[in-house]
């Protein structure tokens, strides 16, 4: 009785942060132009922004990625319906829309680096530590957020990742098709495929991790993210695995995935943890 009133409490809460949510400030990620064109100049990459309240700011921020397949955006569940359970915790919330990569690979990793430098230029404006700015994405998203947590450096590194359902290996039969297929084509040579493959890429300087996926996964399927984990848990990352046994793929923020209270719970712990 007492684990379904905290519950319900929980739902409660969440649903008041919703109905409260600020608007979000939306920018142009790149107002001179992108560095690399993917051939669709009517994609552009945008970011929302989301500030908590200045007497809650932490300092920390966190940049998410929604995924689609490298295809899409589940931009709402997958990304600016997050943006109140962090503000609530003092974490500013920057939702990327990266751009789709059309055949040419490097396109979205660009967008998202972007987005963590422009994360730090505005750091005095938006109160944010420059030493505690994460990463965070969903399936596709979630490969695009862990090629972040691996490859990328100075400015535009990650100080954390939390990724669910992701996307991890490009290798076949382990990966998800479509995605594979979108960021790298239909025969890609081998050399750009283990660049994609990011439990290739880790470690012992990766950021530290927080993962979520659902064992019935039938998109992506789940042994993408014990491989990172077993990367991870060798280079000595600090990782937290979370395999909840229903839910399936694309759950994100709904409170129709089963274990929904009891993961935001336990990402509210981990986010207090550093």
């Amino acid at each position: 009785m007492k684990i379904q009133k905290t519950l319900l409490f929980c739902a409660m809460l969440f649903a008041s942060a919703l109905a409260h949510a600020q608007q979000g400030l939306e920018m142009d990620l790149w107002p001179s132009g992108p560095k690399t064109s993917n051939g669709d100049a009517n994609d552009v990459a945008k970011v929302t922004v989301f500030l908590p309240r200045k007497d809650m700011a932490t300092g920390r921020a966190v940049v998410i990625c929604p995924g689609g397949g490298y295809q899409h955006l589940s931009f709402e569940k997958e990304g600016t319906s997050w943006a109140p359970f962090f503000n609530a915790q003092g974490i500013a919330v920057i939702v990327l829309k990266y751009r789709m990569p059309h055949g040419v690979s490097t396109v979205p990793r660009e967008d998202a680096e972007e987005a963590m430098r422009m994360v730090r230029r505005m750091s005095v404006a938006w109160n944010i530590n420059t030493n505690d700015v994460g990463i965070m994405g969903f399936s596709a998203g979630g490969h695009l957020a862990s090629t972040i947590a691996t490859h990328s450096t100075g400015d535009a590194a990650a100080n954390f990742q939390i990724l669910f359902y992701p996307v991890i290996t490009m290798e076949p039969g382990t990966t998800h098709k479509g995605s594979r297929e979108n960021l790298l084509g239909k025969k890609p040579k081998r050399k750009l495929q283990n660049e994609y493959c990011n439990e290739q890429h880790v470690t012992a300087q990766t950021p530290r991790a927080f993962i979520v996926l659902a064992n019935d996964d039938r998109a992506v399927p789940p042994l993408n993210s014990v491989l990172y984990y077993e990367e991870l848990c060798a280079h000595k990352v600090p990782t937290s695995l979370h395999i909840y046994p229903y839910g399936g793929h694309g759950f994100g923020s709904l409170q129709a995935f089963p274990s929904h209270f009891e993961m935001m719970q336990e990402l509210r712990e981990w986010l207090r943890s550093f």
